[in-house]
């Protein structure tokens, strides 16, 4: 059993270096980490002038050690008085994606901005773009190989034979986005939006050009969400998100729905259920107490990876606080949107 664990292992370590680094990060809870997902939702918040987060993401816990990935960012509106009916959002974000027992690294800082401007009284149109810079970094030292296996156990006084050139690779990544509201009443609101990754195709590899030119491929990604608000007490959001890089598909459906506690909005109750396609089933709980959520959900893995690691996928934690400047700082936009 420990030499089958350890193969299990080997195979992962290799899809990760060789392949894994090719992937983007991702959460479940992608509607809480906005500016990664689109670069138009960069202060996109409707009754807010800011937002800051953090979101942590723990898996593969019972395949080896964790796979852990975490974010903070930030953003804000600007020039709010200066445009008619519109405004300016920037915002920023630091990523950071530990493999194993840092095995493979990846370590990203990112700068957004996009214009908001209302079509008429009821919709709102939005373009953003993303300039990041990426670090991505291997530990070879901690690698073994299948030629290293010796029929009893990996050698590490084996030479691996691999032709890994560098450990660590650079570069810079561009995205562009678009966004469309439209808020139907003051209890319906729809939004959707498209964007696309790695406009610049940046080369991403540990191998000499000569042995490997690897190009991150694309990412093109859509969402569609909607809030409505169901007899004053619930607040009910359906959303769709569907990503396609390369030849790798990811689908994630589902809902969350705010029940409000104290008549006011001001504390909240959190509930919700997702299905990332043919992987997971993705259960969701939270808080919310004067503008600041917290949310929790459990990756209940459903793919053939359940037989090893026991159906136990990932867990992941959000916090997202929002707030108001004081009105001294301006004129402030607001959008109608669905609120208690």
């Amino acid at each position: 059993m420990r030499v089958r664990m350890k193969i299990v292992l080997l195979l992962l370590t290799i899809v990760l270096v060789r392949y894994g680094y090719a992937q983007d990060l991702h959460f479940s809870q992608y509607f809480n980490a906005p500016m990664l997902v689109n670069p138009a939702n960069t202060g996109f918040n409707p009754d807010y002038d800011f937002r800051v987060g953090g979101n942590y993401r723990n898996q593969w816990a019972n395949v080896g050690t964790p796979y852990r990935t975490m974010s903070i960012w930030g953003d804000t509106k600007l020039f709010t008085d200066r445009f008619e009916n519109g405004w300016l959002g920037v915002g920023g974000s630091l990523l950071k994606d530990v493999a194993g027992s840092g095995i493979l690294s990846s370590t990203g800082a990112y700068a957004s901005v996009a214009y908001h401007q209302m079509l008429g009284y009821n919709s709102l149109l939005s373009g953003g773009f993303t300039l990041g810079y990426m670090s991505k970094r291997v530990d070879i030292s901690k690698l073994t190989f299948d030629n290293q296996w010796n029929g009893s156990f990996f050698d590490v006084t084996i030479p691996p034979n691999e032709p890994f050139a560098y450990n660590k690779v650079n570069y810079f990544d561009l995205q562009m986005g678009l966004n469309y509201a439209y808020f139907a009443s003051e209890n319906m609101y729809l939004n959707a939006g498209i964007s696309v990754s790695h406009i610049n195709r940046p080369r991403e590899s540990f191998f000499d050009a000569s042995v490997s030119d690897n190009r991150v491929e694309p990412r093109y990604t859509a969402f569609v969400n909607s809030s409505f608000k169901v007899q004053n007490t619930w607040i009910v959001n359906p959303n769709l998100y569907v990503s396609k890089m390369g030849n790798a598909w990811e689908t994630v459906v589902g809902f969350n729905a705010n029940r409000d506690l104290t008549g006011d909005g001001l504390s909240q109750f959190i509930i919700g259920l997702y299905y990332r396609n043919k992987d997971a089933l993705i259960p969701m709980v939270g808080y919310q107490v004067n503008d600041m959520r917290i949310t929790v959900n459990y990756d209940a893995t459903i793919s053939s990876l359940n037989t090893l690691n026991g159906t136990r996928g990932a867990y992941e934690i959000s916090i997202v606080k929002s707030g108001v400047f004081p009105s001294s700082a301006g004129k402030s936009v607001r959008c109608p949107t669905v609120r208690f």
